[in-house]
């Protein structure tokens, strides 16, 4: 093969323009204390999470995008692999609640292992999928494990009851956007919650979307997120998520609607005032 004159691995980016590689879903799911289990654990855990979601996916009828799933790698404490995004709403719902059951029914009878509880990130992006090694390694394969990392998302499993919840979703902002905002999943924004996803050490923070499908307690408490309440404002009930619709701006005005307790409504520049579903106010 005569020489092109390019260095191995091909040209630097930005030096010549060339087709993006197709558009993958991403699905990466970790297990919650998984380190802190007994080493002799985990060599049972290691396998079962795929055939947990396996089976989730059969449930949810999505049994053929676990036989077509790409660039799927066993990461030991979890599992991630790629696949059509055109399936991303069926992942959210059905999925997502078919996962929270069929854990609910392992964990009822698990003995050897223990409960097992899972977070969940969902991302889309251009990847490499041409069947050559490398194939699934880029930024959006990055972002989908430091959103699986992020604080938010340990924050919803860790303030929740381990009887009840199982399972805590984070969809990418890309995925919000195309499959829920869009309205092409069964699930309606307002059982999403908005959150800053950082990773601690790691120099990154993406705006999110929080899911969980059975939730418990005070779960949209957003002091459970490390977000600061006012002194004497009642904790927001666990059915009030925070909806899409407001967007923080500069010198913009910014109202968090909720099904029920409080509306709360300021100015981002300071003031904040609160009205509640009964009429009663704060400032």
């Amino acid at each position: 093969m005569p020489s092109t004159g390019l260095p191995p691995g091909g040209p630097a980016p930005w030096s010549i323009s060339r087709d993006l590689p197709p558009y993958r879903g991403i699905l990466a799911v970790d297990a919650k204390d998984f380190t802190g289990r007994p080493a002799v654990e985990h060599v049972r855990i290691t396998p079962l999470i795929p055939q947990l979601l396996q089976q989730a996916l059969e449930r949810a009828g999505l049994g053929q995008l676990w036989q077509d799933q790409r660039f799927a790698n066993n990461t030991g404490d979890g599992f991630v692999f790629g696949f059509d995004p055109t399936a991303l709403p069926r992942v959210i719902h059905p999925f997502l609640i078919e996962l929270q059951e069929l854990l609910t029914d392992y964990n009822i009878h698990a003995t050897a292992t223990g409960g097992l509880r899972l977070r969940v990130s969902l991302h889309v992006g251009p990847l490499p999928d041409s069947g050559a090694p490398g194939d699934g390694n880029g930024t959006p394969r990055n972002d989908t494990h430091r959103l699986l990392d992020s604080r938010p998302v340990r924050a919803m499993l860790a303030g929740s009851s381990e009887n009840t919840t199982h399972v805590a979703a984070i969809l990418s902002q890309r995925v919000f956007e195309d499959a829920v905002l869009s309205g092409y999943t069964r699930l309606h924004p307002d059982r999403f919650i908005e959150v800053a996803a950082t990773v601690e050490d790691k120099n990154f923070q993406q705006s999110a979307w929080l899911h969980v499908p059975a939730p418990s307690g005070g779960l949209y408490d957003r002091r459970i997120l490390g977000e600061q309440q006012a002194a004497g404002t009642p904790s927001a009930p666990a059915e009030a998520p925070r909806t899409p619709a407001a967007r923080p701006g500069t010198g913009s005005t910014v109202t968090y609607h909720q099904n029920r307790g409080f509306v709360s409504h300021g100015d981002v520049h300071g003031g904040q005032h609160q009205t509640n579903n009964y009429g009663d106010e704060t400032e």
